[in-house]
């Protein structure tokens, strides 16, 4: 049950957020989740600066995910994504920043886990 959420100051495809979506639920794999319950949300065109400046393309990817994962493979799904983010959308690596949030109440289909 992993949430991504993508914000960019780019235009995102409706190709774009098939790739990704495709990308990042390969990676998921790194800390154990699959592609069944993976829920995306994408932000193109978003008012953003970074290091002052608002002219470059940049990038804020935020994961929350139920349970826990080792910071090697944390590391691991960082490099994923930004890479996937680099190749689909051309924004510099570096200019990419990567936010985890692990949730421990996570509510679905009326219930929670």
């Amino acid at each position: 049950m992993p949430f991504i959420s993508t914000t960019t100051n780019t235009e995102i495809t409706k190709d774009n957020e098939l790739a990704l979506k495709s990308k990042y639920a390969k990676a998921l794999s790194l800390i154990g989740k699959s592609e069944s319950y993976i829920m995306l949300d994408f932000v193109p065109n978003h008012s953003m600066y970074f290091g002052g400046k608002s002219d470059n393309p940049i990038a804020f990817v935020e994961v929350k995910y139920f349970g826990k994962a080792s910071s090697s493979s944390l590391n691991s799904l960082t490099a994923e994504i930004c890479s996937a983010v680099s190749q689909e959308l051309g924004i510099a690596q570096d200019k990419i920043y990567v936010k985890y949030e692990a949730v421990e109440n996570w509510g679905w289909n009326g219930s929670n886990f």
